[in-house]
């Protein structure tokens, strides 16, 4: 089906109770995010005898560790390769639709739940990788990925802003309409320009 201005919404499942929970809120999994965030930099403080320059120093760390992972994610899973049936309907089912209506303003983020999920998933791999550490880390990833939901949103959202954030306006608009294999990074071009994918000049 042709849609030149990308607007409309895809049907994701028949059932309307499913179809119901693909859709979000923007503001929920922010929330989430950093409520989680706040809650383990909260404890991290208060049980470790972490000092607070060295927690700050993890916590930033952890935000570039989301910046990476959005790049990967981005470039090497949601750009997958659909050459086979199942691979062209899981790369569909998490990015490919997004590419088809990127004006799709309840389909720019993860339904609560499994925010929730990869929540507890993170804050027991980062502990068990960091120790202590990852309480410090957590914080930082999370902020990250708050940041990534907003730009990510704004993007489609709002007309670009008439400041250096113009560039990822910029970027992410060649990512969508004119170079889907350049500008993975949604909430920095920091790996893009370190691995090579940031958009040709002549856009």
């Amino acid at each position: 089906m042709d849609r030149p201005d990308n607007h409309g919404s895809a049907q994701m499942f028949k059932n309307p109770i499913l179809e119901k929970l693909t859709r979000t809120h923007i503001s929920i999994p922010i929330t989430l995010w950093l409520v989680t965030g706040g809650i383990s930099l909260y404890w991290g403080f208060k049980t470790t005898d972490i000092s607070l320059y060295a927690g700050f120093g993890v916590l930033i760390l952890g935000i570039l560790g989301f910046t990476l992972l959005e790049y990967l994610m981005h470039r090497y899973i949601y750009h997958m390769i659909p050459d086979t049936p199942i691979k062209d309907k899981i790369q569909y089912n998490m990015h490919g639709v997004h590419h088809d209506y990127p004006k799709d303003k309840d389909r720019l983020t993860l339904p609560p739940f499994i925010t929730l999920v990869y929540a507890v998933i993170f804050y027991y791999l980062f502990t068990f990788l960091m120790g202590d550490y990852g309480l410090f880390f957590l914080p930082g990833f999370m902020i990250g990925y708050a940041a990534y939901l907003g730009v990510h949103y704004m993007v489609h959202a709002y007309q670009p802003p008439r400041n250096f954030f113009r560039v990822l306006w910029v970027n992410h608009s060649i990512h969508h309409y004119k170079d889907p294999d350049a500008a993975f990074g949604v909430s920095s071009p920091l790996w893009d320009y370190i691995l090579g994918t940031m958009p040709k000049k002549s856009y």
